[in-house]
């Protein structure tokens, strides 16, 4: 880790907060891949779209290891702070957690700030959600074998998706949530302790968080911050996964907390010594392929697989 750090540091590239939101979404994309694992080869890869509720087609891309019907499907959230992120940056570690869990993955490109402030993505991550739910069929995969996940800010729209999944009676197997955001205001310990750490720090989160929610008032809405949903009883079992050196790292443990607390079973894992963005650092970071090991091994469980 502290070498890709190095690495980081000697590439002097300025930091993304201090760019437009378009050039930070190109650099973000130039970068994407440069640690990542390999890119798999799989049976299916299929660019498609999604209605949302207000007429936008939302694009997505579906991943499948093979050609078989009835697989089971994992919608999948990007991460990148609801500003920056898209199918093409996850597409590595889509097609890696497709691979190793034999699941469908849908990757979906939710519409990015700040042109679409919150809620839109999580309006589009939801409308996405359900749509699954009902038309999981058409795809060849099994409506009944649901899951929802995603990193980061996508991370943050899974909870919440799952939250909307149990309101609405739709089924979820899993949700699959990698170093989510759950807070309202960034005021946990490890946000203090990491506050100039590497990769993420207060500066940049800030500035993902103004573009999407510039009102802090409404960063106390749960679709935001499902921390402070009224409650999660009832929701679909989770396993998250959580850097150990990473702002957010606190706010996932309170999370899984929460959902403890609620009786929901909740499989965690910190991942020592590492960052933030840790999960597509494959080729680099060991931790990293652990990870996707542990995550498409949750999903095989949750699916029924193994």
């Amino acid at each position: 880790m502290r070498g890709v750090i190095q690495g980081m540091q000697r590439a002097a590239r300025p930091p993304l907060h201090s760019l437009s939101p378009a050039r930070a979404r190109a650099a973000y994309e130039a970068g994407a891949e440069v640690l990542e694992v390999p890119r798999a080869q799989l049976a299916r890869v299929e660019d498609f779209s999604i209605p949302a509720r207000d007429g936008a087609l939302l694009p997505a891309r579906l991943y499948a290891p093979s050609t078989a019907a009835g697989l089971p499907l994992l919608l999948y959230l990007h991460g990148g702070g609801f500003t920056i992120g898209s199918i093409a940056t996850h597409d590595v570690l889509c097609r890696e957690l497709a691979r190793l869990a034999g699941c469908m993955v849908v990757s979906l490109g939710y519409r990015l700030a700040p042109e679409h402030a919150f809620p839109t993505a999580s309006n589009d991550a939801w409308d996405a959600l359900a749509w699954l739910g009902a038309h999981a069929g058409s795809l060849g995969a099994d409506p009944a074998r649901l899951a929802v996940g995603g990193d980061s800010a996508g991370g943050t729209l899974a909870a919440v998706g799952a939250i909307m999944a149990r309101d609405a009676g739709v089924p979820l197997a899993l949700q699959l949530l990698i170093y989510p955001g759950t807070t309202a205001h960034q005021d946990t310990p490890s946000h203090t302790e990491f506050a100039h750490g590497p990769v993420l720090d207060r500066e940049a989160i800030g500035w993902f968080f103004d573009q999407y929610i510039p009102s802090r008032a409404e960063r106390e809405d749960w679709h935001f911050a499902p921390l402070l949903a009224p409650d999660v009883d009832g929701v679909a079992p989770a396993w998250i996964g959580l850097a150990e050196c990473d702002p957010l790292v606190d706010e996932g443990v309170d999370y899984g907390d929460k959902l403890r607390a609620a009786g929901v079973a909740v499989d965690l894992d910190i991942y020592r010594g590492v960052t933030h963005e840790f999960i597509k650092m494959g080729r680099a970071i060991p931790e990293a392929r652990q990870a996707h090991q542990d995550a498409a091994r949750a999903l095989r469980n949750a699916f029924g697989l193994d």
